[in-house]
């Protein structure tokens, strides 16, 4: 008798650990509907086979300009749907570019689903399906090499590479991986120290992940971020395949913070749908999450 009482009293113990940890009961924010109010929409060009980061110019040898902000209208890059009383996001991927969140956000827990569609465009035809997150978004649309994207921090989505880690401008971050040796690219790892990566960094801006946690093309696979003050944590399919701290951008030789920011999702050459894209505040990283920083 005196063992199960003890027994008990320790279930209590844990049990009550357990909830002075784990998040409030925080409400959920739908990011999608069909009118894509929450967001904005910006494209830049229908890139060419063989585009390798130049400058387009017209037949005249002037600068061809980026399409712009909000004219998703005429071209139809990002639509919504109904199937099963459920929304979905359709982005064609034939025009560079993303939608952005209206919003700023931090400290933050983003899931979402998404699967591939059948089509790819030039420059990426004989590629892998390519499309993206990205996160801490500042400053102005195209800032980066293909003139689509706003400084930020990429969590990749893209065939067999969900969950790599890509810079974008002149962003950095640390991350738990490998060390890269030759051509080789770091890998993530969470039994690694951090390494730097990006601007001003020893390494280029990129990591791949962990491991390919990808469902087969045409299933839904859950993408979640988690972006607590300067830690994120990039989870596929409920796995976590890369730790990141440190998140910041280079001025000059001066390294800022990049903590907050705009979200975008990007179009990038191929046909990929989104759906259930939540988002809800976090004042804490759960103890198995934060363990990773210990």
């Amino acid at each position: 008798m005196y063992f199960n009482y003890r027994l008990a009293s320790v279930f209590l113990f844990f049990l009550h650990l357990l909830s002075c940890n784990s998040e409030p009961d925080v409400e959920w924010t739908n990011l999608l509907d069909k009118d894509l109010s929450q967001w904005e929409n910006y494209l830049s060009f229908r890139y060419p086979e063989g585009y390798d980061d130049e400058i387009l110019l017209d037949d005249h040898g002037q600068e061809i300009q980026p399409i712009g902000l909000n004219k998703n209208d005429e071209y139809q890059v990002f639509t919504t749907s109904q199937e099963d009383d459920e929304c979905i996001l359709r982005i064609s991927g034939e025009i560079y570019g993303c939608i952005t969140t209206k919003e700023a956000y931090e400290n933050y827990h983003l899931k979402l689903k998404v699967k591939w569609g059948d089509i790819k465009y030039h420059p990426r035809k004989k590629l892998l399906k390519d499309s993206g997150i990205m996160y801490h978004s500042i400053g102005p649309h195209g800032a980066e090499g293909w003139r689509s994207w706003k400084l930020s921090q990429e969590f990749q989505i893209m065939e067999g590479h969900m969950g790599d880690y890509w810079s974008q401008a002149t962003s950095a971050i640390d991350v738990k991986a490998l060390i890269p040796e030759y051509i080789m690219n770091p890998v993530a790892d969470t039994g690694q120290d951090f390494i730097s990566l990006g601007e001003g960094s020893d390494y280029p801006g990129y990591c791949l992940r962990s491991v390919n946690n990808e469902k087969p093309s045409g299933e839904w696979n859950e993408i979640e971020l988690i972006c607590f003050e300067n830690k994120s944590i990039h989870i596929v399919n409920g796995e976590v395949v890369m730790v990141l701290k440190d998140s910041r951008y280079m001025d000059g030789d001066q390294a800022i913070p990049m903590l907050k920011g705009q979200i975008q999702i990007q179009s990038e050459a191929a046909e990929v749908y989104y759906k259930d894209i939540y988002i809800r505040p976090i004042t804490s990283l759960s103890p198995e999450l934060a363990a990773f920083y210990q």
